[in-house]
């Protein structure tokens, strides 16, 4: 039996320089073929990417899961100078996707990495001439020893769904059908008898909540709710299972899920999943906890996203 750390975090514009500014619409982000438009950036300042590294470094996942990543390049230098190196995760994923603002999915790892696919070529049944994934859904295999010479396989599918920019219902159409196509690719991959006895994690910024609202209700409960999986931040208290806030509403909301096949969250039944929150900016005052040195109202800050960490037990 081998305890798998992994992590999922939206690292908010994990770039090489800049950072998106506010309020900006991917649409009119990126006019001009593969040049964006540095009107809509601001220098990124050293000690965002100071506590995003902290955080990093303190959860100490085995595999990290990362949205708003520019490239492979960035995150391999964020790694260097922020995380100790290619000694501490020498395995990276990650394809470019189809983020009009250049933001991208990835992966970093201290297991090997022996296989990656990408879904970014898929396009949108409802608008053919759109790609359906934001970003991509990223499929990684991590290869882990579980005895001494004995190995298994645990399969990712990383996410960072449409938005809510524009408005909840105006873009839920899009989250169903992302929600959908991911039920489809591990359906595809693992058999659509039970795919849920195999050892695979679906997780991600899915960018919506479960609770229905004054906006409509949610358009990413056809997946998280699939019995072939498990929402694992459902077993803490309620209160607890936030990982976002938006001051825009004064909005506590779950927009992270770490959602292991069923089969894996039953090797664990009862382990729970942490929340890392010593990063948030601090107009987050439900969070009564410690932060590290420097955090702001608003930022600096690791994210406006909180990781979500579990521990998988992995056997042969």
């Amino acid at each position: 039996m081998t305890t798998l750390r992994l992590a999922t975090f939206n690292v908010e514009n994990l770039f090489a320089r800049w950072r998106f500014k506010a309020d900006v619409d991917p649409a009119t982000a990126n006019t001009r073929g593969w040049i964006v438009d540095q009107t809509r950036f601001e220098e990124l300042g050293v000690d965002d990417k100071a506590i995003t590294g902290a955080a990093v470094r303190e959860l100490q996942a085995d595999v990290l899961c990362l949205q708003e990543v520019e490239n492979v390049d960035t995150l391999k230098h964020f790694r260097d100078q922020a995380l100790g190196g290619r000694s501490e995760y020498p395995y990276v994923a990650g394809v470019d996707g189809n983020d009009p603002r250049l933001i991208d999915v990835a992966v970093l790892s201290k297991l090997p990495i022996t296989r990656i696919r990408s879904y970014q070529h898929l396009m949108d049944p409802a608008s053919p001439t759109a790609a359906l994934f934001s970003r991509d859904c990223l499929e990684v295999d991590i290869e882990v020893e579980v005895n001494p010479g004995q190995t298994t396989s645990v399969t990712l599918f990383v996410n960072h769904f449409k938005s809510m920019l524009g408005g909840r219902a105006q873009t839920r159409g899009k989250r169903e059908r992302q929600a959908k196509k991911v039920m489809d690719i591990v359906t595809d991959r693992f058999g659509h008898q039970a795919p849920g006895d195999h050892p695979f994690v679906v997780l991600g910024d899915l960018n919506d909540y479960l609770e229905p609202d004054g906006d409509g209700s949610s358009g990413i409960d056809q997946l998280v709710t699939w019995g072939q999986i498990e929402n694992v931040v459902a077993r803490l208290p309620e209160e607890d299972q936030w990982t976002h806030y938006w001051d825009g509403d004064d909005e506590y909301r779950q927009l992270d899920y770490l959602l292991p096949s069923v089969s894996l969250a039953r090797a664990v039944p009862q382990a729970l999943p942490e929340i890392f929150r010593k990063g948030t900016p601090l107009r987050a005052t439900r969070y009564k906890g410690p932060r590290f040195p420097g955090v702001g109202q608003d930022k600096p800050k690791a994210s406006d996203h909180c990781p979500v960490i579990f521990n998988l037990e992995l056997s042969g």
